[in-house]
Order: C-alpha cells, then sequence, then structure tokens
C-alpha cells in the first residue's frame, strides 16, 4: 500500500456530530490548537460547542461549517506531522474544498475560517426559512433525475435542480420546497428505491444561492490566495485549480452550481489513483466512493482507532 498512489478527501455539510474528534483530542494536542485558533477568530469557543453542543446549535450552517473545517484541518495536521503521507491529489465535497485549499496552503487557515462562518451566513440569508429544501433519490440515473427536476417545476420563477451528484444511483436534488416534494412523487412513480428529504435549513448548490454567491464574491476579493502546492481537483468543473483567480470563481460557483462528486472520484481512478482517505469526522465520502468504484482502496480518520491504523501504516504514532 505505501506504494500505491494516494488522494485525502474532505467532508462536507453532514459530517458534523456532537463530540467528534473527542477521543483524538484525548491523544494529540492539534485538535485543541487548530479549534483554538478558529475560535479566536470567531469570537466564540467553537470546541465547547463541538463537545458539549446542543444539536441544533452545531446544526446550524453558520457553525457547521467552521467546524468541520477545524475538524479537518486538525487531522491533516496529525498526518502531516507524524507519517510520510504526501497526496498527489486533494478534493472536497462543497464545504470540503475549503480543507483542501487550507491543507495545500493555498488559503490561510484563518482566512478560511472567516470564509466559511461567512459562507454559512450568506448561505442562511439567501432564503427564507421554510421556502427551499434538499432531498436524496436513490435508484435513478442522472439523466432521469434531471428529467424529473423539469418536470416538477410549474412556475417560471420556481428553482429545482440537481445539487450533488453523489454516487452511482444517487443524486440530491435542491431548490423551491414545493418543486422538491412533486419531484419526489415523481421519482416514486418512475421507479425510484429511496426518496429522502435531506433536514438542512438551507437548498445549497442550486440558483436559490445566487444572491450568497455574489456576497461571498465580494468577500473573497479581500482574501489573499496563493496557487495551491499541491493539485486540488474543484467541484463544478472537476478540474485542478491553477491561480487566485480560478478559486475565487470556482468557490463562488460552488454555491450554485452542483457538486460533481462521481466524476472526481472517477478522475482519480482515470489517474491510477488507488487509495483514499477521508480527512475529517465521519465516513459519509467513503461510503459513496466505495459506491462508485469498488476496486479503491480506502481509509477513514473519525475516531481514535482508525486514525491509529493509519498512523502505524504510515508512519509513527505517538499514542
Amino acid at each position: 500500500m505505501l506504494n500505491n498512489k494516494l488522494s485525502i478527501v474532505f467532508p462536507g455539510q453532514g459530517s458534523q456530530a456532537i463530540g467528534m474528534l473527542t477521543d483524538i483530542a484525548a491523544q494529540f494536542t492539534e485538535v485543541q490548537q487548530t479549534f483554538s485558533a478558529a475560535s479566536q477568530v470567531l469570537g466564540y469557543d467553537l470546541w465547547n460547542l463541538v463537545k458539549t453542543g446542543p444539536a441544533e446549535e452545531l446544526d446550524k450552517t453558520i457553525h457547521t461549517q467552521p467546524a468541520l473545517l477545524a475538524a479537518a484541518v486538525a487531522i491533516w495536521r496529525i498526518l502531516q506531522s507524524r507519517t510520510t503521507i504526501r497526496p498527489v491529489l486533494l478534493a472536497g465535497h462543497s464545504l470540503g474544498e475549503y480543507s483542501a485549499l487550507v491543507c495545500a496552503n493555498s488559503i490561510s487557515f484563518e482566512d478560511a475560517i472567516k470564509l466559511v462562518a461567512a459562507r454559512g451566513q450568506f448561505m442562511q440569508e439567501a432564503v427564507a426559512p421554510g421556502v427551499g429544501s434538499m432531498a436524496a433519490i436513490i435508484g435513478l440515473d442522472e439523466s432521469a433525475v434531471e428529467t424529473i427536476c423539469k418536470q416538477a417545476v410549474k412556475t417560471a420563477d420556481e428553482v429545482l435542480s440537481p445539487a450533488n451528484f453523489n454516487s452511482i444511483g444517487q443524486v440530491v436534488i435542491a431548490g423551491h420546497k414545493n418543486a422538491v416534494d412533486r419531484a419526489l412523487i415523481l421519482a416514486k412513480e418512475q421507479g425510484a428505491k429511496l426518496t429522502l428529504p435531506i433536514p438542512v435549513s438551507v437548498p445549497s448548490h442550486c440558483k436559490l444561492m445566487q444572491p450568497a454567491a455574489i456576497r461571498l464574491a465580494e468577500l473573497l476579493s479581500t482574501i489573499v490566495i496563493k496557487a495551491p502546492d499541491m493539485p486540488v481537483l474543484n467541484n463544478v468543473d472537476v478540474t485542478c485549480y491553477t491561480d487566485a483567480d480560478t478559486i475565487r470563481d470556482g468557490l463562488v460557483r460552488q454555491l450554485y452550481m452542483p457538486v460533481r462528486w462521481v466524476e472526481i472520484i472517477q478522475y482519480f481512478v482515470r489517474e491510477n489513483i488507488t487509495y483514499i482517505i477521508e480527512c475529517g469526522p465521519g465516513k459519509v465520502l467513503t461510503g459513496l466512493n466505495k459506491r462508485i468504484d469498488k476496486r479503491l482502496q480506502l481509509m477513514t480518520t473519525n475516531d481514535l482507532t482508525n486514525l491509529t491504523v493509519l498512523l502505524n501504516e504510515r508512519g509513527h504514532s505517538h499514542v
């Protein structure tokens, strides 16, 4: 496995949980150090929120985004200081793209925390509560879901489109709640195995996020961004970022365009990457990646047990 080409991926919203990383934090000082730096930027104790909740506060997008970014970067720092792991490619799912850019030394951690907290606020304020929603459709292909979205829209100003192409046969849709509800009925009629409303307050990756994108573009124009020192594959074009302008453009469009995760993993496979580490809490991406290509060797870092296995295999564990 040491000779295999390796990639690291970073999770997005939905991977958070109260108490995440507490077992890792007990053994590795990087967790507390990283969250302390984030808390200084935010003006509140982010680690205390992660450790003790309440869950409804952590699940607010303004809190979820910095919490997941800090968690991913903390684990990255543990891996970098204690192993020989040097990925040939990085990618992140939605919010996870910011984690990838921090780890590639393109955006400073403090600036990224500021960005994602604002991103969460802009997203929350772009759509009034109850107006938008998201749902997963499982068991239909991408073109069938795209057709259903068109069929479910009843008025010229109604928005509905695929938001995440997550794995083979799993597409998340986003838009106006009434249109999403109609699409789920159509999907069942057309043979979907499962339709699942997603309990989120913001309909991400659809045109309803364009007001947020305008505000994010303004903020991004004030942030120092450098060319990544390792390739980062972006969500919207499935191409590697090369300079500050393409990074800003990609992060802005990412808010209202779909996450093309299936194509990202297929890109990895074409590049002969055989091993993917999910760097961060949870194992959502590992589950998706397994369904995209069963040949991939997959590893999570979501708890002390899995992290220790990785450290023992690829470096020297201090546990």
